[in-house]
């Protein structure tokens, strides 16, 4: 398995089961079972969503959720649930420019 702690400005992980179960966790989300709960439960209701905009088949490959000033990495590999907290980078921007999105 990949060690989570590679991750460049990571600072928490999880690994969970696909019912939701912490299998190995670290820095700010170490044994975060609220924040696991949460998790799984955004993947379960995934499949729920309008199947004809979303059909089964295809699947996601990543979640992002982001804050100000962190975003939650979702992917699913394996069986399993691979959940990352990253720290965002500020960037400056001149006021007349266009705020370029982040891809993570």
């Amino acid at each position: 398995m990949l060690s989570m702690e590679r991750i460049p400005d990571q600072v928490g992980y999880l690994v969970l089961t696909e019912d939701g179960a912490v299998l190995a966790s670290g820095g700010e989300l170490e044994n975060d079972e609220r924040i696991a709960d949460i998790i799984a439960g955004l993947v379960t209701s995934i499949d729920k969503i309008d199947p004809e905009a979303f059909p089964s088949d295809e699947g996601f490959d990543k979640i992002s959720i982001t804050y100000p000033d962190h975003c939650y990495v979702i992917c699913l590999s394996n069986k399993r649930i691979h959940v990352v907290k990253k720290k965002m980078i500020a960037q400056s921007v001149h006021p007349n420019e266009e705020q370029p999105l982040v891809e993570i």
